[in-house]
């Protein structure tokens, strides 16, 4: 179960392009996320032209104000910046924007609390993913646990049921010789993961370096 988002513009970029940040199909590093979730009243707040804006072009985005996501921005208020501020701290840098996409197993932007399942996601833009995932040029994929759950439930995502293999602080899903799907903890978690998620997060930035070179 899921709540659309209101706004007609938000859905309408979504719609347009079912990403954020670089093309996917395009970047070397992919982030696999469940929806993205906005404040229900964000289209009311001083931020909504930025998050606009990010939608239109989010490498343009990134290179102009020097933050990956205008949940960053100083006049920002609202849920989403603690999973923002932890990806910030692997290290990505504008001049990495087009290296970076975030994509999503829901087509649509939502609000409120999303309690996913199969039945929720639209084939068509699931499909779209798999052809991104499998045929873009992405090395390197991650998803959340929640996230992998979701994709396995699917007869999309029939590949990936191979058990995972501990490489050093992030589990290896999938590995064909030119990419690898990682599972990592959710950016938002904090508390008694945060060790665990210091680890990840220099293990990704290593793989940044990687991809950039």
């Amino acid at each position: 179960m899921y709540k659309p988002h209101p706004s007609d513009e938000l859905r309408q970029h979504f719609a347009e392009r079912p990403y954020q940040g670089a093309d996917p199909m395009a970047a070397k590093l992919l982030f696999v996320g469940l929806d993205a979730n906005y404040d229900e009243a964000i289209a009311k707040s001083p931020a909504f032209t930025s998050v606009l804006e990010y939608h239109q072009d989010g490498v343009a985005f990134w290179r102009r104000y020097g933050v990956h996501h205008p949940f960053l921005l100083p006049y920002y208020r609202g849920d989403g910046r603690r999973y923002h501020q932890t990806f910030a701290k692997i290290g990505f840098q504008p001049d990495h924007a087009h290296l970076v996409s975030f994509v999503e197993l829901l087509h649509l932007p939502t609000v409120g609390r999303s309690q996913l399942v199969p039945a929720d996601l639209d084939s068509c833009h699931v499909k779209w993913l798999d052809n991104v995932i499998r045929a873009g040029e992405a090395q390197h994929i991650f998803v959340s646990a929640g996230v992998l759950r979701l994709m396995q439930s699917t007869d999309q995502f029939h590949w990936l049921r191979g058990g995972h293999t501990p490489v050093d602080s992030l589990p290896v899903l999938y590995d064909d010789g030119r990419r690898k799907i990682y599972r990592h903890l959710h950016f938002s978690n904090y508390g008694k993961f945060q060790a665990q998620l210091e680890r990840e997060r220099m293990h990704i930035g290593a793989l940044l370096s990687l991809s950039s070179s």
